[in-house]
């Protein structure tokens, strides 16, 4: 069984335990996360797959229970402990029995505030922790009873990071700033335009970018805008309006659809995209 994001909401609502996280650190981190699959064995004894796709930032990855695989693009990893992920790319987990992930999906890691890294190293693989939390934090965080004491601690402590550090990087308030604005739908404005916004070149913001996210700024706000724009058509497409994303037409968001949803190879997304041209809405 694969259950895929955006068409497979109930799975994703139902199984993971999601949380935002709080105006203080809502610059910084989309939310935090951990599975909750242990009444799904029973219907799948041998385990399912789920299919992400990219996405701007990182996610830390907490493994306190079986060693499971995740496929990012072409290659195949074995996660056994604790991961650093691109989310950049796509994605494909597969779970068996006896999994159990907690996870902080970030847009910037605060760790940057402590110490010195360029991001765009971190492009091609999936990292080990050890560099970037330190260990004593992973085991206290595998060591809360719950979801939401794990959401507690880890809230505490980032927000303890990022009050020691009010604006001592700018780029990295920049960018930041850049994605919060257009998360929350300002889809219009190019990155040219926030360079001059920022009394910066374009080139230099792209850097900025490149250092703390590991993709230019014009993928990321690309990224972000088509995410919102197919969760806002797969949710209700009668109601679904291509000019609230910025594209010109139709057939401009259908094409941009298209190309971002085709590009996860091991995701099965033919009936899906057979349902999106059959809505009425959109017949490319």
């Amino acid at each position: 069984m694969q259950h895929v994001e955006f068409f497979h909401r109930d799975h994703f609502h139902q199984h993971f335990h999601r949380k935002k996280a709080k105006p203080s650190l809502s610059k910084f981190i989309d939310f935090f996360w951990e599975t909750d699959f242990e009444n799904l064995w029973t219907y799948y004894p041998q385990g399912f797959t789920d299919a992400l796709f990219p996405d701007v930032g990182y996610t830390y990855l907490v493994n306190f229970g079986t060693p499971f695989k995740m496929q990012l693009d072409d290659e195949l990893f074995e996660i056994k402990s604790d991961a650093f992920l691109p989310r950049y790319k796509n994605i494909l987990t597969i779970h068996s029995p006896g999994n159990k992930i907690f996870g902080i999906k970030f847009k910037v890691s605060p760790v940057i505030f402590q110490k010195k890294i360029n991001f765009s190293e971190y492009k091609e693989y999936i990292f080990p922790l050890a560099y970037l939390i330190d260990r004593e934090i992973i085991e206290q965080i595998k060591s809360q009873d719950s979801f939401q004491k794990r959401l507690e601690f880890t809230s505490a402590y980032y927000d303890n990071i990022i009050k020691k550090y009010p604006g001592s990087l700018k780029h990295v308030d920049i960018v930041a700033g850049v994605i919060k604005n257009s998360s929350e739908g300002n889809f219009n404005t190019t990155i040219e335009e926030y360079a001059e916004q920022y009394d910066i070149s374009t080139r230099t913001l792209q850097r900025y970018f490149e250092t703390t996210t590991s993709i230019t700024g014009k993928q990321a706000l690309q990224m972000i805008r088509i995410r919102k724009a197919v969760a806002a058509f797969v949710q209700s497409p009668a109601s679904f309006n291509y000019s609230d994303f910025g594209y010109f037409d139709y057939s401009h968001f259908y094409k941009h659809i298209n190309q971002f949803l085709k590009k996860h190879k091991t995701a099965n997304i033919r009936s899906h995209l057979q349902l999106l041209q059959g809505s009425g809405i959109i017949n490319y």
